[in-house]
């Protein structure tokens, strides 16, 4: 795929989940999709499977009760893409800081590795929300 096609497909691939089309969202990643959370985050953990974006993403939105995701900057190459984001929460909270690392195959997403910059915003929100 070409950078613009990379571009294009994340831009899609980020609406799909938005608003939450899980079928079309299994359509864009393999069927053996891998997500790695790291540990220490509370969603730590590898998720796996043309379903693991919706299990992921429906659990983190509701935990950390994610506001919005602010699109900073991406850039590619080979078989990669890099999102840089600000993960922005409710209550005021400091928004966590993330490059979202994807990877291609076949002109699907086979593997989503975030990197949080500081992992304490991300446990904040949790435990900010954990009795909500």
């Amino acid at each position: 795929m070409t950078p613009q096609q990379m571009n294009d497909f994340i831009d899609e691939l980020y609406a799909a989940t938005g608003a939450g089309d899980w079928d079309k969202v299994a359509t864009m990643v393999t069927g053996d999709l891998v997500i790695t959370e790291a540990p220490g985050l509370p969603m730590e953990g590898t998720y796996k499977g043309s379903n693991a974006l919706r299990d992921l993403y429906v659990d983190v939105f509701k935990m950390l009760q994610v506001e919005s995701l602010e699109m900073v900057e991406r850039t590619f190459g080979g078989d990669y893409a890099c999102c840089i984001l600000k993960m922005h929460y409710g209550k005021g909270l400091e928004p966590a800081e993330l490059v979202e690392m994807f990877r291609f195959e076949g002109g699907k997403v086979a593997e989503i590795k975030p990197f949080y910059y500081d992992p304490a915003p991300v446990r904040a929100a949790a435990a900010a929300f954990s009795g909500s």
